[in-house]
């Protein structure tokens, strides 16, 4: 897995120079696009993310992916995040970045550079990650796929965030 996620990223930044994007501490500007086939309720605009969290006092969840490849990823959609338990805590609770690392679908080359960044800053290794930060932008823990439906998950996301 990590061979295949290395390569992934390489290829990602090949892509990224070849394509002449926004040089290094340039910000990088997402755009409409990158919200196609985002599931609802999801951003994939990180840094907009950190604002709307700081500014509702919620906590952020990153959503680390490979939609279109990753059968746990899938499977955490599925039976967790897709279902209206889930949806329903996360609507009062928490700002949802999905960042995906597709084989198949396509990306801009902003939402990749954008992507490729917080894999390494947050030392991904694996799909699927969760990262969940506070609203100052913190990083306060981590999950992955656990088994049981949206109750369960909600009650270990509300150990991480301490709102139990």
């Amino acid at each position: 897995m990590k061979s295949i996620y290395k390569t992934f990223l390489s290829l990602a930044s090949i892509a990224a120079i070849t394509a002449g994007c926004a040089q290094a501490g340039e910000p990088t500007t997402l755009s409409d696009s990158d919200q196609k086939g985002v599931p609802a309720g999801w951003v994939t605009d990180y840094d907009a993310a950190l604002k709307q969290a700081k500014a509702e006092g919620k906590d952020v969840m990153i959503d680390f992916t490979g939609s279109d490849w990753c059968g746990w990823c899938i499977k955490l959609h599925d039976e967790i995040l897709d279902k209206e338990a889930f949806k329903e805590y996360a609507k009062e609770n928490l700002v949802l970045v999905y960042l995906d690392y597709p084989r198949g679908k396509p990306q801009t080359e902003a939402l990749k550079e954008q992507n490729e960044k917080l894999s390494e800053k947050y030392g991904i290794r694996g799909f699927p990650t969760l990262v969940i930060l506070n609203s100052d932008g913190k990083k306060i823990g981590q999950m992955g796929y656990q088994k049981g439906g949206p109750k369960p998950f909600v009650e270990a996301l509300e150990k991480v965030t301490k709102k139990s």
